[in-house]
């Protein structure tokens, strides 16, 4: 799938774009190509005149690749206050925004986003209006900024100041998941990072808190249904 992405006027976003990809070729497996891996975030998508949302996924998702798509994606904990929603609501979900909001409202805008010229720029428009008319919980980028540094569960609720159970019921509505399960998504993506940026496997499980190199490639096929092998060739 033909990919690309810029930054975003929405704080912390992207806007991206893709395009349908050849089939693949007989026995050539998944892990790779147009496959979405859990990263914590939640897109507002734009495909075929139809506005959809992406919810918080625990596990690879590879979408139609015979269709385009142009999404916003929103940073860890961000997309919820947005979109009106518990993120838990739609934990490993893609939904078309008219479950979400009135059917009346979604055909408003999706008519005005198909009559842009560039639908791209008019999704990140419709993006920043309800970003900018949100109401935000203040503790969530501390919980992010907090697990992606690698601090332990425990040590996160003390610095924000929640309970176990308060901080649980915050990243449920914020994430879609507890935050073990944000802990482990943002590191494995942290150690992603570094395997593509040219770090050895066994290294950049050292550095990003795994017990070894095996302990990494277990959490990999968890949650990528993949080797890093196949992700970072």
């Amino acid at each position: 799938m033909g990919y690309v992405e810029r930054a975003s006027r929405v704080p912390g976003a992207v806007v991206w774009s893709a395009e349908p990809e050849p089939e693949p070729e007989p026995g050539g497996g998944g892990g790779g190509g147009g496959t979405v891996l859990p990263d914590g975030c939640m897109d507002l998508l734009w495909s075929e005149g139809r506005l959809l949302v992406a919810g918080p996924d625990t596990r690879a998702h590879r979408p139609d690749g015979s269709a385009p798509y142009t999404g916003v994606r929103f940073a860890p904990g961000t997309a919820a206050p947005v979109l009106g929603v518990p993120a838990h609501v739609l934990r490993d979900r893609r939904v078309d925004l008219a479950e979400l909001w009135s059917a009346r409202e979604v055909g408003a805008l999706a008519a005005r986003i198909a009559a842009a010229a560039d639908p791209a720029v008019a999704l990140e428009a419709l993006a920043a209006r309800r970003w900018a008319a949100r109401r935000a919980d203040p503790l969530v980028a501390r919980i992010v900024a907090g697990l992606r540094a690698g601090r332990t569960v425990g040590a996160v609720a003390d610095e924000v100041g929640l309970g176990a159970r308060g901080l649980h019921r915050r990243s449920l509505e914020a994430f879609g998941y507890g935050p073990k399960t944000l802990a482990r998504v943002l590191r494995f993506q942290r150690a992603l990072a570094l395997v593509r940026s040219g770090t050895g496997h066994a290294d950049a499980a050292q550095r990003t808190g795994y017990a070894d190199q095996a302990h990494l490639a277990r959490e990999t096929r968890a949650l990528a249904g993949t080797t890093l092998g196949r992700l970072a060739p």
